[in-house]
């Protein structure tokens, strides 16, 4: 009994994601719950019921004229919706000199160095990246929406 919950708490789970993920439009992963967040009773354990209902509520919140369907209209505000707080993030995390904007500079001290990038995809450490170690990067990471690397759309 127990693997039966524990298995369709993890489908339930991949439901979500995978809800959040169409229903922003863009393919990957939403900022996903945090575990208080689905423990909605506070029992310290998150049920299919839970975590049916976190998904519900965010197919409702993007379904603004509550007709029980996602238009494009309302899946692109919830994308842009989404990459605003993700922007504004960034901003607060990389600003250094407190402008509200993120120089070159600001951005590169802070984490996105060629170099640095470079290195973890380079496996054969020739300084060059290939395309199979670029694909084998990218696989690692997930493939966190980049698209059409190889120039194809």
């Amino acid at each position: 009994m127990k693997s039966t919950l524990l298995i369709a708490a993890m489908a339930a789970g991949l439901t979500l994601t995978a809800m959040d993920a169409s229903a922003a439009g863009r393919g990957q992963q939403h900022d996903a719950p945090d575990f208080a967040t689905l423990d909605t009773d506070g029992s310290g354990t998150v049920t299919v019921a839970e975590i049916e209902a976190a998904g519900q509520a965010r197919f409702d919140a993007i379904d603004t004229d509550g007709n029980g369907a996602l238009s494009l209209e309302e899946m692109m505000a919830a994308r842009d919706g989404d990459a605003t707080r993700r922007a504004e993030r960034m901003i607060s995390r990389m600003d250094e000199n407190g402008d509200g904007e993120l120089q070159a500079d600001e951005m590169t001290r802070r984490g996105l160095d060629a170099e640095r990038m470079l290195s973890h995809a380079d496996t054969d450490d020739d300084g060059e990246i290939s395309e199979e170690e670029f694909d084998a990067a990218v696989e690692k990471r997930g493939d966190r929406g980049h698209k059409g690397h190889k120039g194809r759309g």
